[in-house]
């Protein structure tokens, strides 16, 4: 959301040159609670909340905030250029990041030549490139590749999502996540499957609209509304530029994609 919420900041200024915008991006996990005590008038998110987090605002509001979708993401897989690899599956995902192997892959999978690389690829050590665990993308792929198991305790968390892909590109043998607006032609993105030896699809727009890629997931912008605290007016009008054409060629022109005109009066229609 970091990338989105600067591009959106811009193009909303260029009509409203008087707004001010501070954005913090530490993680979808530390946006619930700026918007709780309301020194944040939205909380970005790349998953939605947890029951504990909705708890806190009942416990405050009486009501749960308001999610917004604002568009989806395609969460992609990197390895290196030279990793002659293309594919795997969430089964083989799993035994790479997870200590739990939830999945039911037989082993662990700690080289690269237990997926079928040889010769220098044989013997090379598998390196793990994550986002910290405040990001939603590390919860995501957690609950998902993971099937909510642990991850390993030999992975690297990195700050942000560009950092991810940057040390995939500098390790031969890294392997990490991150949305596909930061894929670059210096990096590989795999091909993913559902289950071991399934069909794969790439993390292209038309396989996520068809539901058919299994990394995919909503952005979300979260809001507080209720009968005595009404979203600010401006806030809805940032809203509304967001869900614009022009806030939707942003999500977009990042890599991400769009929602349909008519979904977008669906999410609007949550904040009138």
């Amino acid at each position: 959301m970091r990338l989105l919420m600067i591009y959106w900041a811009e193009g909303f200024r260029k009509h409203h040159p008087q707004v001010v915008f501070d954005i913090k991006s530490e993680g979808s996990g530390t946006a619930p609670g700026p918007l709780l005590q309301g020194t944040s008038q939205i909380g970005p998110m790349s998953r939605k909340m947890n029951e504990k987090e909705y708890e806190t605002f009942m416990n405050k509001y009486g009501v749960r905030p308001v999610a917004v979708g604002v568009g989806l993401d395609t969460l992609a897989v990197y390895v290196n250029q030279q990793n002659p690899i293309d594919h795997l599956s969430l089964v083989e995902l799993d035994a790479i990041f997870s200590s739990t192997r939830q999945g039911g892959y037989p082993e662990n999978i700690a080289y690269w030549g237990q997926l079928n690389l040889g010769g220098p690829w044989q013997n090379r050590p598998i390196h793990l490139y994550t986002r910290n665990s405040v990001s939603g993308t590390f919860e995501y792929f957690r609950n998902r590749a993971l099937y909510k198991g642990k991850y390993k305790n030999t992975i690297q968390m990195q700050p942000d999502s560009a950092t991810v892909v940057n040390k995939v590109i500098a390790d031969p043998g890294g392997i990490g996540y991150s949305g596909i607006g930061y894929n670059t032609d210096s990096v590989k993105t795999l091909a993913i499957s559902e289950k071991l030896h399934g069909e794969t699809y790439t993390a292209s727009s038309e396989n996520v609209y068809l539901n058919q890629y299994p990394l995919s997931r909503p952005l979300y912008i979260y809001v507080v509304r209720t009968m005595d605290r009404p979203v600010p007016e401006r806030v809805a009008e940032f809203l509304r530029f967001v869900m614009s054409q022009e806030g939707q060629q942003i999500i977009l022109d990042t890599g991400y994609m769009p929602l349909s005109a008519q979904v977008t009066e669906r999410q609007l229609d949550l904040v009138r």
